[in-house]
């Protein structure tokens, strides 16, 4: 069983007022905090052991999990309010030691297979994986022919162009990437890892969608309420 980290810590200003009252990972998709659902999908694959870096409204999600009823062993740090997502990744690994870990933000859903990353990481022999998804249209896709239409999908996930999906697999060297608490995940140590050629990307073709915006959300619950949740197990 692999160890998991999930930053839970930023302000998710972008959800609007939404985030006033309660911090990004425990807003709820069909009555079930995000962060949850997330857990969920990970246990599935058989890992249950995890470690969520909090820092903005810590409170509130230690509230939820000192009161929550699971099988999974669920450690909470307090990595700081201001720290960056860089910083608190690297808390959290000095609590952990010499292991290979997984990471991902609290934000983000996708019906990807976990192990299947897992073992794409372990044949690399990589300090970090990736994983690369299809980001999803902010507009409704028309297909043409002239000017007639011939197919219509609200918002669909495009098939061209790559960005990170939020799903890492982490060798314990990558620590050695992270100087301080002031650094984000995604500019000085990602970066020096892929200068140094130890970041590989695995390609996930399949549902992706983080909850940025209200329109996330929306469209997260309209998926759920339907019956029609890819992530779902």
């Amino acid at each position: 069983m692999i160890k998991t980290i999930i930053l839970a810590g930023g302000y998710g200003t972008r959800l609007g007022d939404v985030t006033d009252s309660i911090p990004k990972p425990m807003v709820e998709i069909g009555g079930i905090p995000i962060i949850v659902h997330l857990m969920k999908h990970y246990a599935h694959y058989g890992h249950t052991n995890f470690y969520i870096a909090l820092g903005y409204k810590a409170d509130y999600i230690t509230k939820y999990f000192n009161n929550f009823n699971s099988k999974w062993n669920i450690n909470l740090i307090d990595t700081g309010i201001d720290t960056q997502t860089g910083g608190r990744c690297k808390k959290v690994l000095k609590k952990i030691g010499n292991e290979t870990t997984f990471l991902t933000y609290g934000d983000g859903l996708s019906d990807i297979d976990i192990n299947r990353l897992l073992d794409f990481h372990k044949n690399n022999n990589k300090i970090v994986t990736v994983s690369a998804v299809h980001p999803s249209a902010r507009f409704g896709e028309l297909h043409l022919d002239g000017n007639r239409v011939l197919t219509f999908q609200e918002k669909p996930q495009l098939q061209t162009g790559w960005i990170n999906g939020g799903f890492f697999v982490l060798e314990p060297d990558f620590i050695n990437y992270i100087p301080n608490d002031d650094v984000m995940l995604e500019r000085q140590p990602l970066e020096k890892a892929t200068h140094e050629q130890e970041l590989y990307a695995y390609k996930h073709e399949g549902f992706w969608q983080c909850m940025d915006t209200r329109r996330d959300h929306h469209l997260l619950e309209t998926l759920w309420n339907e019956g029609n949740a890819p992530w779902k197990k």
